[in-house]
């Protein structure tokens, strides 16, 4: 109990520390921003602020920082410290800066960052990379809050034929979101996700204090930080891919570039992009503390995250709360797919320099990008271990492009002659995490030793650092004359 606390400190009274010093590194003034000098009533339009900062949080805020606690929580309460630490070192550092450098090259999305910064070799691997994950995450966040509406609030199998239908609806959602001008559907419908997602949040959190559940933070039959998880894996590497939306997420940046379009100035930016974060650290705990508190009455531990959504939200806010519960969940999802196919849209259009004004090319690039998503969900449905494939790819791949984001504000803030290892230091840990969990995890790795599977990570950390800081220097005075428009 007093961890979760100590924790909750940590993530307000650190962030809100931590952040003030971020935001002097990146020296935030009144530059004009991209929403107002590149104008165009379709990706770059002023929106308020508050609503910068809703949309930015639905967008980063998926399922990760929900089924990924409530499995995290099975490596015990060292959760409490390390999701809090994780998010304001890193998490919301990574969110922060990149949205920042994103804004100051005209709204550039991230592979054209990563070219600038880090080379164009790189930036080839980044765009592959960058490409699998965002496809991943459009058939995870259709998968999951397809199942969790048959599930939860139509009371039909998630196994049966009919789960398709509600498929289809939602990437209908998706279609038109991604076309439609940002403001249009995306800037509307929000505001209305944004309520069943506070209520829920605030409705678990406020049940953590009745009827005595803070005295069941914590297993029977366990003690101290960390416990033995019943899979077997690993708190290194394994609790920090688990949980990664909840701690840092190479996804963001992409949905920070997005962001960077819509807000009008640069003085908003601590606000949307780092308490955007911070507010997503927030709800990771809340869960884990919510899935400690089933977990230590006897909920089985292998019962899955999906279900687990169910029997929290019900637990503490009773039948008719659980329903809202549910529906703030389903929003998460929902509300970063949109915004994944939309920065894939993005990011293929100005790779290839395909002209996005026209409502008909917008429609035909997304259509092409939704076949290989909709293939890869049928694929998922039709294993029985699809799913959870997809998922530990899914955070594996999330932090592999963070690391690339990392290396590029490494890149940018060692040029201006600011404290890059404010970045360079989790990309040196996350380095660490990708490379040791890929080499040792048996499922979805290639199943080296644990120990020998550290010591490679090492080296190969060793090796992303003298590449980011050789990259950065290397690059100083190209860095000067490239201006991404």
């Amino acid at each position: 109990m007093l961890l979760f606390f100590v924790g909750l400190i940590i993530l307000f009274g650190g962030g809100y520390l931590y952040s003030g010093y971020v935001e002097k590194q990146l020296e935030i003034g009144d530059n004009p921003t991209p929403a107002i000098k590149k104008a165009d009533g379709i990706d770059f339009v002023v929106m308020p602020r508050w609503k910068n900062w809703l949309v930015n949080l639905l967008n980063i805020a998926g399922t990760g920082p929900i089924l990924g606690p409530i499995q995290g929580i099975l490596f015990g309460p060292i959760a409490f410290l390390a999701i809090p630490i994780g998010c304001v070192l890193a998490g919301a550092t990574h969110d922060f800066v990149m949205g920042t450098i994103s804004m100051r090259n005209g709204g550039a999305q991230m592979p054209r960052v990563i070219g600038k910064y880090i080379g164009n070799n790189i930036r080839k691997i980044y765009n592959i990379v960058m490409g699998v994950l965002l496809l991943l995450v459009g058939a995870v966040f259709v998968y999951t809050p397809g199942d969790l509406i048959a599930n939860d609030i139509l009371n039909i199998d998630p196994a049966s034929n009919q789960v398709f239908i509600i498929y289809a609806i939602i990437f209908l959602y998706y279609l038109l979101s991604t076309v439609l001008p940002i403001d249009q559907l995306i800037g509307r419908i929000y505001p209305i996700f944004g309520a069943f997602l506070i209520i829920s949040a605030v409705g678990i959190f406020i049940g953590l204090f009745m009827n005595g559940n803070l005295q069941h933070l914590s297993m029977p039959n366990q003690s101290g930080l960390l416990y033995e998880h019943p899979t077997g894996q690993k708190f290194i590497p394994a609790f920090f891919v688990t949980v990664a939306c909840g701690i840092l997420s190479g996804f963001h940046a992409t949905q920070s570039t997005l962001i960077s379009r819509t807000i009008g100035s640069e003085r908003e930016n601590r606000q949307v992009f780092y308490s955007g974060m911070i507010c997503e650290g927030f709800i990771a705990m809340i869960w884990a503390a919510g899935a400690m508190v089933l977990f230590s009455q006897n909920t089985a531990l292998d019962t899955p995250a999906t279900l687990m959504v169910g029997e929290v939200s019900r637990y503490f806010m009773g039948k008719v709360g659980g329903v809202i519960a549910v529906i703030g969940v389903i929003a998460l999802p929902i509300t970063t797919g949109d915004t994944a196919f939309r920065s894939l849209r993005l990011i293929v259009a100005e790779e290839l320099n395909l002209d996005q004004k026209a409502a008909g090319k917008r429609l035909g690039l997304s259509v092409l990008l939704f076949i290989p998503a909709i293939l890869l969900l049928v694929w998922a449905k039709s294993d029985a271990n699809g799913f959870n494939m997809i998922w530990r790819y899914f955070g594996f791949m999330n932090q592999l492009v963070g690391i690339f984001a990392l290396a590029a504000a490494t890149s940018y803030l060692m040029n201006k002659g600011k404290n890059y290892l404010i970045v360079f230091i989790p990309g040196l840990f996350y380095t660490f995490i990708v490379s040791s969990f890929i080499l040792y995890d048996p499922k979805v790795g290639f199943g080296v030793s644990y120990p020998i599977a550290l010591i490679i990570g090492l080296v190969l950390t060793a090796a992303y650092g003298y590449g980011t800081l050789h990259a950065s220097k290397k690059n100083k005075d190209r860095i000067a004359h490239i201006i991404l428009e």
